[in-house]
C-alpha cells in the first residue's frame, strides 16, 4: 500500500502505520479499528486517561502495568493491548492523539475514503453529522470519513479540514475577517 510521505514522514505516523499493517496483515482491521476508537474516546471523555498519557513522571514498567488494565477494563482487541504496551514501554503514549489520527487517516484510505478533520463549536448531534457526511460526499465524490472535535472559541459554524484544503465557516473567523477589514 501506497502511503503518503506526511504520515511516514512523523514519529506517531510510523507507528500508525505499523499498526495499520498488521491489523491489515492479520485481517483484523475493523477489530483493531473499534479499538482504536474506544482509546480515543478515552482520552477525549477522561481527563485522568489523558494526564496518564502525558505524564513523563510515569515508570516504563508502571505505565505498561496500567496500559495493560486499562486495555482490559476498555475490552481493547489485543493487537491494540500490545500496540499500548510497546508505546507504554517507548514512553510514546504521548504521542496517541496523532497516532489515532494518523491510523484512522490510513484506514480511510483503504477503504477508499477521503477523511475530514471537523471542529465545531458545539458536540455535532448523529443527524448533523450525517448531513455533513453527505455534503462531503456529494462535494468530492466519494465516501468521506470525520473525525470530531469540539472547540468553544469557534463560536458557532464548522471550521472542515480534507487533505491540504480548509473550509472555515466559523464565526470567529468571520469576526476577525471583519476586524481586519475595519482597520484597513
Amino acid at each position: 500500500m501506497e502511503n503518503s510521505g506526511g504520515i511516514q514522514a512523523s514519529l506517531s505516523g510510523r507507528y500508525a502505520t505499523a499498526l495499520f499493517e498488521l491489523a491489515r496483515d492479520s485481517k483484523a482491521l475493523p477489530q483493531v479499528e473499534a479499538s482504536i476508537a474506544t482509546v480515543g474516546a478515552a482520552l477525549a471523555e477522561s481527563a485522568d486517561f489523558k494526564a496518564f498519557t502525558t505524564s513523563p513522571l510515569i515508570s516504563r514498567t508502571d505505565s505498561a502495568k496500567a496500559v495493560a488494565a486499562v486495555a482490559k477494563v476498555l475490552k481493547l482487541d489485543s493487537t491494540v493491548s500490545n500496540f499500548l504496551g510497546v508505546l507504554a514501554n517507548n514512553r510514546r503514549l504521548n504521542q496517541l492523539p496523532a497516532i489515532i489520527r494518523s491510523f484512522r487517516a490510513l484506514a480511510s484510505a483503504h477503504r477508499g475514503e477521503a477523511t475530514a478533520e471537523v471542529v465545531s463549536a458545539h458536540p455535532l448531534s448523529a443527524a448533523q453529522v450525517t448531513e455533513l457526511k453527505q455534503q462531503l460526499r456529494t462535494r468530492l465524490g466519494r465516501d468521506v470519513s470525520v473525525d470530531l472535535s469540539v472547540d468553544p472559541s469557534l463560536l458557532g459554524g464548522l471550521v472542515v479540514k480534507i487533505g491540504s484544503q480548509m473550509i472555515d465557516s466559523s464565526i470567529k473567523t468571520r469576526l476577525n475577517s471583519l476586524a481586519h477589514a475595519m482597520k484597513g
